[in-house]
């Protein structure tokens, strides 16, 4: 019964919070076309972005971690709270020392002077969901214990059901809710956090990316160490260095940190666009400047896998924009996206057409920003009925979150022309990937099947036509909503000319006796007027209460 309670209590909670900023404009920043003022500073404080931001974090760990995905979602959060939300914060109070030795001994199973030499109580940084400690091995060996806070998953578990309830009747019932379709999103929302909360699956992308940036040695990656880790306790190499948000990156030479910055951004891009797994979240927070001078990337929690075909799309979306060919990048985003019934393909042309003309006109200025560009797409598509994949909107934050790093440790760089010049590596590198050995076997068995299934559906196909037995078959029309509709429009007409005709008879029934003589059919006639008045009345309200706008028509682009 308690936990029924707290289970209530914890959705009230929830949906309070989601009916205190529902005239805000956040989550219906979509309609941009609205002349609808932004929000300004004299108004109530309970609905200046800053207080949501506030009041987001006070929700717990699922809504810090929901705010920062908001924040690269310019086509549902209105730019006043993109900005707030883009300083989002996973700091959060230490869990006591006893509470995190308990969880590390309940998932190595054994106490915790077998394992180590020496475990620091002092977090090194706590976070929403984690805190880390330094320790020592009982060989010597330096490392990092990355700790899960105790009950965090069975709370968020339980904030991501409630929001996946209120998603579907959001659906359901709204006309923002089809166009958007917020259980989508919040179903993705729920596979990157619940893979976050794996630490198994974050020590297989340490050890992944270790290798796949191999050919960047300025860039580190810890390793992790296998034999103890679990689902809720991560083990590490420990890497000794300074954070960006510090000053000692500023002693190194501006010829180094550039250096810094163009591995990263290129190891990232292949990483991206190469090996096709997006890390949304590389943040200055997430980086350090060793002691020897290289920088290490230490979080690699939220990692999203992106598949060959959609990987290739965005390189082309990537490289069309680089290059300012506005109609061949509007072209692979609509490849991409799902087009709603509502869909205006000459606007979005335009619109995504102009937006790139002005990137590239305005290449090389201080501002320029290619992860705002990937946003903007993202925001002009959902204004024109386009919903775009969530991919799109993570490749740019995690462009963002790279140029933020760039600024920060060299602020001349042209990162713009570092991407269009490893342009070519990454396309020649997905033609290596494609031809293959593995890939030109998967190939080579489709054709395979191609070669031996051809003759005989070709005999079947030319057997059908020489008996004159070949037939085209239209499935589901008896049962679609245009059979729906038609039967629904027969009925009525049908019912509107009973109701003139009964009407019609009344009014002759009426007319039947002569003058100053009584009518025997008077009462015939009003019954039938009155038959035929219900009848009207009955076709008019069931036209207002049951006619109802159909759901918008969605067309995904093409495959291939």
């Amino acid at each position: 019964m308690n936990t029924q309670v707290q289970s209530l209590a914890r959705t009230g909670r929830i949906v309070r919070f989601l009916m205190r900023y529902r005239g805000t404009g956040v989550f219906t920043g979509l309609d941009l076309r609205s002349t609808a003022p932004i929000p300004s500073e004299t108004e109530s404080f309970d609905h200046r972005p800053e207080q949501f931001v506030d009041d987001l974090e006070a929700l717990g760990p699922t809504f810090i971690k929901l705010g920062q995905a908001l924040s690269t979602r310019p086509d549902l959060v209105p730019a006043p709270y993109l900005a707030a939300l883009a300083r989002t914060q996973s700091h959060a109070t230490p869990v006591e020392w006893d509470a995190i030795r308990t969880q590390v001994e309940n998932a190595l199973e054994r106490p915790l002077t077998e394992v180590f030499a020496w475990f620091d109580p002092a977090p090194l940084g706590s976070a929403s969901l984690a805190q880390v400690h330094r320790a020592r091995l009982l060989d010597g060996r330096p490392v990092a214990v990355k700790v899960q806070r105790p009950g965090v998953a069975d709370e968020v578990r339980q904030d991501l059901a409630v929001l996946e309830s209120i998603a579907s009747g959001v659906d359901h019932t709204t006309g923002l809710g089809q166009r958007v379709r917020f259980s989508d999103w919040v179903h993705e929302f729920r596979k990157a956090l619940m893979g976050e909360l794996d630490y198994t699956l974050e020590a297989a992308n340490l050890e992944r990316f270790s290798e796949h940036l191999a050919d960047y040695p300025d860039l580190l990656i810890p390793r992790p160490v296998w034999p103890l880790t679990r689902t809720r306790v991560l083990v590490m190499d420990l890497v000794n260095g300074d954070p960006l948000n510090g000053h000692l990156h500023l002693r190194l030479p501006v010829d180094a940190r550039e250096g810094l910055c163009e591995s990263l951004l290129r190891g990232y891009l292949d990483q991206m666009f190469v090996h096709g797994e997006i890390h949304a979240d590389p943040h200055p927070g997430n980086l350090l400047i060793t002691d020897d001078g290289r920088l290490a990337i230490i979080d690699l929690g939220m990692v999203v896998h992106v598949p060959p075909r959609q990987r290739t799309r965005l390189l082309k979306l990537m490289f069309s924009s680089v290059e300012g060919r506005g109609d061949d990048a509007a072209d692979e985003v609509i490849a991409l996206g799902t087009r709603l019934e509502t869909f205006d393909e000459e606007r979005y042309l335009r619109e995504s057409g102009q937006l790139i003309a002005r990137y590239a006109a305005h290449a090389g200025l201080q501002d320029h920003s290619e992860g705002r560009l990937m946003l903007d797409l993202t925001r002009i598509g959902a204004m024109c009925g386009l919903r775009t994949p969530p991919e799109l909107s993570l490749l740019g934050r995690t462009l963002l979150h790279l140029e933020g790093v760039c600024r920060l440790l060299a602020p001349h760089l042209n990162v713009q022309k570092i991407i269009g010049d490893h342009m070519p590596r990454m396309i020649t590198a997905q033609i290596r990937r494609s031809l293959s050995l593995p890939a030109m076997a998967v190939e080579a068995v489709e054709l395979q099947g191609l070669v031996q299934d051809a003759p005989r559906k070709l005999s079947a196909a030319l057997s059908l036509l020489a008996e004159n037995r070949l037939q085209v078959r239209i499935t589901g029309l008896q049962e679609s909503r245009l059979m729906e509709n038609l039967q629904k429009i027969a009925n009525r007409i049908a019912a509107g000319v009973i109701v003139a005709a009964l009407i019609l008879a009344s009014a002759l029934l009426l007319r039947g006796a002569g003058s100053g003589q009584p009518n025997r059919y008077e009462w015939l006639a009003l019954v039938l007027f009155l038959v035929a008045t219900a009848l009207g009345l009955g076709l008019v309200i069931s036209a207002l209460l049951r006619d109802r706008k159909a759901r918008p028509r969605e067309e995904r682009g093409p495959r291939g």
